[in-house]
C-alpha cells in the first residue's frame, strides 16, 4: 500500500485548487469580454480562421464603399446626359423653327441668341464635376475638358478609363469620355460644331444649312443615348455587385461570430459548476488540513 504523507495532500490540494482557480479564471474572462478566444493560446487554429475572418470583411468593407462611389459617379453621369439631351432637344426645336423660311432676319437673330445660350450650357455640362473630378476628361480628371468655349469642337478629351474596384481582381470602368459624348473635331456630328455652324446659318439665312443640321443632331442624340445605356447597363451591375458584397458580408460575419463569439449560455453554466468545485475543493482542504497533533492531543 502506498503511504500517504500530508506533504502529498496539500501538493494535490493546491494542485486542485490552482487549476479550479485557472478554469473559473478562464470563465470569467469570457464571460467579460464575450469572446471565447481573447488570445491566441485558447485557440491555436480558431484565431487563425478569425483572422482571415476579419481580413475578409475589411476588403469587404472597401469594396462596398467602392462600390457606393462608382453608383453615384454612373448616376451623376446620367443625370448630366439627360440635362444634355433637353438642351439638344432645345436646339432642334429652334433649329426646325429657324429653318421654316418665312422667318425673318430679326427672328432669326433672336433665334441666334438663344441657340448661343445653349451652346454655353452645353459647355457647362461638358465641364461637369463629381466630388472634384471632372467627369469627361479621363484620367486627367482634375483638368477641365473643356476651358474655351469658342474652341470647344476642337478638344481632345483624355480617354483613359476611370476604373473602380468592386471586387477582388474586379475592375470597372465607370467613365465616359467628352468625345463620346459630344463628338470628336473629326465628327460631322460634334454637337459644339453642329452648334457653330447653326448660328453661322442663322446670321447668314441659311436655311438649306440649317435643315442639314437637323441630320446631325439626330445622329448625335442617338450616339448619347448609346451612352446612356452603356451607363444603365454598368449600373445594373454594379448594383447586382453590392447587393453581393451585402450577402458576403453577412456570411463573414457570421462566421466570425460563431468562431469568436461566447455562448453566454453555456458559459454561464459552466461558470456555476467550477464555482461549486472550487468551494467543495475548499471544504474538502479545510477537512484534511485541519487535524493535527496537536488537535488529537488536545
Amino acid at each position: 500500500m502506498l503511504r500517504v504523507t500530508s506533504n502529498m495532500m496539500n501538493s494535490q490540494l493546491m494542485l486542485n485548487l490552482n487549476r479550479n482557480t485557472y478554469q473559473m479564471s478562464q470563465t470569467q474572462n469570457q464571460l467579460a469580454s464575450g469572446r471565447k478566444i481573447n488570445k491566441p493560446s485558447d485557440n491555436p487554429v480558431g484565431i487563425t480562421y478569425s483572422l482571415r475572418y476579419r481580413t475578409e470583411l475589411s476588403s469587404n468593407e472597401q469594396y462596398q464603399s467602392n462600390v457606393d462611389s462608382a453608383l453615384s459617379w454612373l448616376d451623376y453621369n446620367d443625370t448630366v446626359l439627360n440635362q444634355a439631351g433637353d438642351v439638344i432637344q432645345k436646339l432642334r426645336e429652334l433649329t426646325v423653327q429657324a429653318a421654316n423660311g418665312t422667318n425673318p432676319q430679326s427672328a432669326l437673330d433672336s433665334v441666334k441668341e438663344e441657340v448661343s445660350q445653349l451652346k454655353e450650357q452645353l459647355v457647362d455640362i461638358a465641364n461637369s464635376k463629381i466630388n472634384g473630378k471632372y467627369i469627361f476628361n479621363g484620367q486627367t480628371y482634375d483638368k477641365k475638358p473643356y476651358p474655351d468655349s469658342d474652341n470647344a469642337n476642337k478638344v481632345i478629351t483624355d480617354s483613359g478609363q476611370v476604373n473602380f474596384i468592386v471586387g477582388e481582381g474586379i475592375k470597372l470602368p465607370i467613365n465616359v469620355t467628352g468625345n463620346d459624348v459630344f463628338g470628336t473635331d473629326q465628327d460631322q456630328d460634334n454637337l459644339f460644331t453642329v452648334v457653330d455652324t447653326i448660328m453661322d446659318a442663322l446670321e447668314k439665312g441659311n436655311f438649306p444649312e440649317l435643315s442639314k443640321q437637323l441630320t446631325n443632331i439626330d445622329t448625335r442624340v442617338d450616339k448619347i443615348l448609346t451612352v446612356r445605356a452603356d451607363i444603365g447597363a454598368k449600373t445594373n451591375r454594379v448594383e447586382l455587385m453590392q447587393d453581393r458584397l451585402k450577402d458576403m458580408e453577412l456570411n463573414l460575419t457570421d462566421l466570425q461570430s460563431k468562431t469568436e463569439d461566447a455562448d453566454y449560455a453555456k458559459i454561464i453554466m459552466d461558470s456555476k459548476i467550477q464555482e461549486n468545485i472550487y468551494n467543495a475543493s475548499l471544504s474538502s482542504g479545510a477537512k484534511i488540513i485541519q487535524p493535527s497533533l496537536v488537535d488529537f492531543l488536545r
